[in-house]
């Protein structure tokens, strides 16, 4: 009961504050160090809640647990079984085959974590629900991702979440995720009172040394004086004066185990090792001992109030982790691994578990127990789970004799860590070892894969990582055999490689390669090598491959394949299409998934944020994006995280942060041979030139990344600057080579990789044109391109050169509708100093005040116009689809780039920019 708990009553009555029990719901972390009384507030609260109608459900960290996916979900969700039937499709499905209950292909953690937020409100529908988890560090990541995804949305579902940590532990709620409530010690008073209810025979001197020492810390007060053997004599002053709390604890407890029965000691080892507390397999477990043990043997455990049998659910738990740890501590190696391989005979239902005891059980190299683990790593592997995989295949390995299989194991459990989950250190050590297991050409292609990624973050070149990865697939790939995951993951992470060296000789040895694949080259790999080394030339080509790729992505759970299609579609401009996935990755990573593709999908999601105006979106992602990479050691992509911080800058006028930014790139990338980086950072540069005026300096980047005639070959950012290299030229009276550009942009068939080429290439067009009618006919063939306005910069920048071009043809009146429409955007977007050109253009065509929405509502087209005026009446997006059969998508995409037309910001705003557009007499019936 909670009122057991002397001087807790403050506390408690805080966290029900906090938790808002019944009352719209709430999430707090517990924290406070080792034995100040967590686990004892959590039962407290839990036992007067149930009392009051609250169903509460519990689940705790176990450490040898936290490598089996979601087995922190299995503790809290194991009474629900049945009520998994009453999920709608995808959810119970999802649900039932993340917990094991179930065999089906690894389920999106997003749907697992909209299924069991759905099962929660459903059991909880009629009384209110509490969600307890101890020891929340040692929760399986899987399930504590989940577990986070529910409690950030528990207010207003009558649903609580309460877990708690010891200070000082990582855990995915770290970092301001959750509310803290920090359990302080006990004051003097509540200690002494603690000691006199439960010690009231204990000597004057021995209370004193007591307090002192215990600092407060409830359970150092109720179980040093258990050690004593007399109340009376100076059994503390035994104790070093300086002994670490936890690990005097932890002796503590080791004295009251070894003080237990024989079989007591065996059975606790038994139940510390199996993990659930499961009483079906710690009974079945001891019978395969044969040592004629029994449950019956833990009664003098439970008397000694070590552990506790639930009565409800079945299960057996520990009073506190620490006598987990102790019992551990106390047991000899060979006493655990014939508790494993009792414990791996029993779950032969439950394949990862029983890998993992039947592991723990071997000693010696055993290719059948290495097989087994390997096989788990792979289920592992599939259910999203990278660290989980890489710990199993480690394991195999070591269970393997030296030969061709444990280097293969050892070289891809490489591979994983450093391109997947961010563990460099581990997967140098582990490439090591896998070169002196085996010299096999095989193993050498996630070795090589491996050992390039490492020497891309090091010091190191991309010179050299390329001569690694070609000398290995053209070494092991005798085959070409286009299903053998070792050489696909080889040649994407050359694709990365030659794309960073932006040099076409890096490539030819991709292209060989690709030729000879059998059947035929995995989707996403022949349309990344269209789009992601020469698009200029030959991203048209991949266009179907690449729709299919696209087409797939709503039902893809793999964040792998999710982030190889987002990169096929950067070059085409349809990151787009990606968004909504890459959004999925994201969210994964930052919930503890995957690094690699965490920052992949970052990178999808600025891009497309730069290219599209919602540039405070891709700062924020791409800060997030530099301190990840600094944070998981990637450090080689960074730039393109600055490079996004770099271009916004200079769009917006920060000209010297700008620059500052690009020579760090710059002098970075090239000595690494890094071209494509330092691309990018001329891009960003060109950007600011053109802003501020700066024309000769922008052709001087622009054509550091393509020269001028040409679209330079397998360089990617040549497409990104050509109308940049075109204005630039023009404006430095570099008229021949201006033309040039446009006629390489024509022979190219630029116009044909999306509608923003098409904008880019007419407009070029439009810009180095010398009569005034042909380039007129060309800026409004550019603005008409449909689609095209999705670019919000380009597009104003193109309306910018066309307003530009009218006024000086002498139409001034006419020039001011798109140069009206281009200072919105700029300043919607921030964009300063563009603005400014356009005010200043504005003015010179004879415009004396600042422009409004009203003259630029005239430039929405007869579709934009319909969606505002459903919008200003108050439909939703969905409505408004559905009455003019539309996607809600397409229409917010609408809608977004309306705002900037009629200069509003907001929904809000729409009813009174339309009306400010209609006569005064239509005003006044309105």
């Amino acid at each position: 009961m909670a009122g057991a708990l002397i001087g807790r009553d403050e506390d408690l009555q805080r966290i029900r504050d906090l938790l808002g029990i019944g009352a719209g719901g709430g999430a707090l972390l517990l924290s406070g160090d080792a034995g100040v009384g967590k686990t004892a507030v959590l039962d407290a609260l839990a036992e007067a809640e149930a009392l009051e109608g609250t169903r509460v459900l519990r689940a705790a960290g176990v450490e040898f647990e936290a490598d089996c996916s979601y087995a922190g979900l299995h503790q809290a969700l194991f009474p629900f079984q049945e009520t998994l039937d009453g999920l709608e499709a995808p959810f119970g499905d999802a649900l039932r085959v993340a917990l094991g209950f179930e065999s089906g292909p690894p389920p999106d953690r997003l749907v697992v974590s909209n299924a069991v937020l759905l099962l929660l409100r459903t059991v909880g529908a009629g009384n209110p629900l509490l969600v307890v988890v101890d020891d929340l560090p040692r929760v399986d990541r899987a399930s504590a991702a989940v577990l986070g995804f529910v409690a950030r949305r528990v207010t207003g579902a009558r649903l609580s979440f309460l877990a708690a940590s010891c200070s000082g532990t990582e855990s995915l709620y770290d970092g301001g995720a959750l509310p803290v409530y920090q359990l302080p010690p006990l004051t003097d008073e509540s200690a002494a009172r603690l000691i006199g209810a439960r010690f009231p025979a204990l000597v004057g001197s021995a209370r004193r040394r007591l307090l002192t020492a215990a600092r407060g810390n409830p359970l150092a007060l109720l179980e040093l004086p258990a050690t004593a053997q007399t109340v009376r004599g100076p059994a503390l002053d035994d104790l070093p004066a300086v002994l670490p709390l936890s690990q005097r604890l932890e002796t503590l407890f080791g004295s009251r185990i070894t003080g237990l029965p024989r079989p007591s000691q065996r059975l606790l080892l038994l139940a510390a090792l199996e993990g659930h507390g499961d009483l079906g397999v710690l009974q079945a477990a001891s019978r395969q001992m044969n040592d004629g043990y029994g449950l019956d043997d833990l009664a003098p455990a439970e008397r000694e109030q070590l552990v506790h049998v639930d009565e409800g659910t079945r299960r057996l738990r520990f009073r506190h982790p620490l006598i987990r740890s102790a019992v551990m501590e106390h047991s000899t190696s060979s006493e655990r691994r014939a508790v494993h391989a009792a414990l791996a005979h029993v779950l032969v239902d439950q394949p990862e578990r029983r890998a993992w005891h039947l592991g723990e059980a071997t000693l010696e190299p055993d290719e059948e127990v290495a097989a087994f683990l390997e096989h788990a790593a792979r289920l592992t592997l599939r259910r999203g789970d990278a660290v989980g995989g890489m710990q199993r295949l480690i394991r195999a390995a070591a269970l393997t004799a030296q030969g061709p299989h444990r280097g293969r194991r050892l070289a891809e459990a490489a591979y994983i860590g450093a391109e997947s989950i961010g563990a460099l250190p581990s997967a140098r050590k582990l490439l090591d070892d896998a070169r002196r297991s085996s010299p096999d050409p095989k193993n050498s292609l996630h070795a090589a894969a491996a050992a390039a990624l490492l020497v891309l973050n090091s010091d190191g070149d991309v010179e050299t990582a390329h001569r690694l990865l070609v000398g290995a697939v053209e070494t092991g790939a005798h085959q070409y055999d286009a299903q053998d995951k070792a050489l696909i993951d080889a040649l994407h992470v050359l694709v990365l490689v030659c794309f960073f060296g932006a040099r076409p000789e890096l490539w030819a040895p991709f292209y060989r390669v690709l030729e000879r694949l059998t059947p035929k080259a995995p989707l996403d790999l022949s349309a990344t090598g269209k789009t992601f080394s020469d698009p200029a030339r030959t991203g048209a080509a991949a266009s179907k491959e690449l729709d299919r790729l696209v087409a797939e992505l709503p039902e893809e759970t793999d964040p792998v394949r999710i982030t190889r299609t987002g990169t096929a579609a950067l070059y085409l401009d349809r990151l787009g299409d990606v968004r909504e996935s890459a959004w999925r990755v994201v969210r994964m990573g930052r919930d503890g998934g995957p690094a690699g593709r965490y920052l992949s999908g970052l990178m999808h999601l600025c891009l497309d944020d730069y290219l599209t105006g919602m540039w405070d979106e891709a700062l924020q992602l791409a800060d997030e994006g530099v301190q990840s990479c600094e944070e998981y050691g990637y450090r080689a992509f960074s730039w393109h995280f600055l490079y996004i911080r770099a271009i916004v800058c200079g769009a917006r006028g920060e000209a010297d942060r700008s620059q500052a930014i690009a020579d760090g790139i710059i002098h970075w990338a090239l000595p690494r041979g890094a071209r494509c980086a330092a691309h990018c950072a001329h891009h960003a540069v060109t950007v600011a030139s053109l802003g501020r005026g700066d024309f000769a300096g922008a052709y001087e980047h622009a054509n550091a990344i393509s020269p001028a005639g040409t679209l330079a070959s397998h360089v990617p950012h040549a497409l990104w600057v050509t109308m940049d290299l075109v204005e630039a030229a023009v404006r430095t009276n570099r008229h021949a080579a201006a033309a040039d550009h446009v006629r390489a942009m024509r022979e190219a068939g630029t116009a044909d990789l999306s509608p923003r080429h098409a904008l880019l290439t007419e407009a070029s067009a439009a810009l180095c044109a010398t009569d005034d009618d042909e380039a007129l006919r060309l800026f409004a063939k550019a603005l008409a391109i449909p689609g095209a306005d999705r670019w919000l910069f380009d597009f104003a920048r193109v309306r910018l050169a066309y307003g530009e071009r009218l006024r000086r043809a002498r139409a001034s009146a006419e020039a001011r509708g798109p140069l009206s429409a281009s200072l919105a955007t700029f300043e919607h977007l921030g964009a300063r100093p563009w603005a400014e050109r356009a005010e200043k253009e504005l003015r010179a065509a004879g415009w004396n005040k600042r422009p409004t929405g009203t003259s630029s509502a005239r430039l929405l087209t007869s579709q934009e116009m319909e969606i505002a005026e459903l919008a200003a009446s108050g439909l939703t997006n969905r409505q408004i689809a559905e009455r003019l059969f539309l996607s809600h998508r397409t229409v917010g995409a609408h809608l977004y780039q309306m705002y900037p037309k009629l200069g509003i910001s907001s929904r809000a705003m729409l009813r009174d920019a339309l009306k400010s557009q209609q006569p005064p007499e239509n005003r006044q019936r309105t």
